[in-house]
């Protein structure tokens, strides 16, 4: 098995504003993609479902799902996705649920290297219409 990948904070991801003045306007995909060990399923989906509490109390939420494969050759069994409003509340948003995490003593990094989860976090946002 690879080396766990660390997890990085949305805002060190995209906090950047953009140069085209149009960060606002669009929302803001952030989608995490893990490769779960079976016998780290459990733990690993209470931490996610968690997490998942404090960001649907945060201002722009949107709506977000936890994903689990069911077929197909991927590697990533475990997937989950929150749209936000916009990409101006990241920062606050990555800030929350650094609290929340430093409020229970959990630590993520420490937890996917010991549950052995590899990890691939990303923000996306939409293409623009063709």
């Amino acid at each position: 098995m690879s080396d766990p990948v660390v997890f990085q904070d949305a805002s060190s991801i995209s906090d950047a504003p953009r140069s085209d003045g149009a960060a606002s306007a669009r929302p803001l995909y952030r989608v995490d993609k893990f490769i779960v060990p079976a016998e780290a399923r459990d733990e690993f989906l209470a931490r996610v479902r968690d997490t998942h509490g404090v960001l649907r109390r945060q201002e722009g939420f949107v709506r977000d799902l936890i994903l689990e494969q069911q077929s197909g050759p991927g590697a990533f069994n475990i997937v989950t996705v929150v749209e936000w409003a916009n990409e101006d509340v990241v920062g606050r948003v990555s800030e929350a649920v650094a609290k929340y995490h430093a409020a229970i003593g959990f630590d993520r990094n420490e937890t996917l290297a010991r549950l052995g989860i590899t990890a691939d976090i990303a923000n996306y946002a939409p293409l623009a219409a063709a």
